[in-house]
């Protein structure tokens, strides 16, 4: 992706803290309810320590900074998280075609609440395929699967 000034890449160790910042400047914008969760330490904790050790991933930039981020593995997507003020240019959407390139099939989590990542998701053929109430995630925010499936000759 390089239109209007936007790259994507894979991501190194270097640029872990960065992810950990878009992360979540979104997902305190879409779930503020749920804002404050971590401290900014935590998050890069996490980046460096957990998504960087057992994902791939992959960031979009405009011009040197860092806009969205996409961390998968196997046939699961962990993370896809866009700045807010970078939503609805395209930035997600080819976050996620990087994932879907190698993949039969891919899987994530997102919370029932979160409308506008659900539209994201389902707009691109994802379809929920399970709900639960919250009771095994960190938030104790009830959540969905969805599933997304390459067509035959797709």
């Amino acid at each position: 992706m390089t239109s209007s000034g936007l790259s994507t890449r894979r991501l190194q160790l270097a640029d872990m803290d960065a992810a950990a910042r878009v992360h979540r400047a979104a997902f305190d914008e879409a779930l503020p309810w749920l804002a404050g969760l971590h401290t900014p330490d935590e998050d890069r904790w996490f980046y460096r320590e957990r998504m960087f050790a057992t994902c791939t991933l992959w960031g979009a930039f405009d011009g040197g900074a860092m806009s969205g981020v996409i961390a998968f593995h196997d046939d699961w997507i962990e993370q896809l998280y866009v700045l807010p003020a970078a939503q609805g240019r395209g930035i997600g959407g080819a976050l996620l075609e990087i994932a879907q390139q190698g993949a039969d099939r891919l899987q994530l989590w997102t919370f029932q609440r979160n409308a506008r990542a659900r539209r994201f998701y389902e707009a691109r053929g994802f379809a929920a395929v399970e709900e639960t109430d919250g009771s095994r995630n960190e938030e104790r925010e009830p959540d969905v699967r969805y599933l997304w499936a390459r067509r035959a000759g797709g």
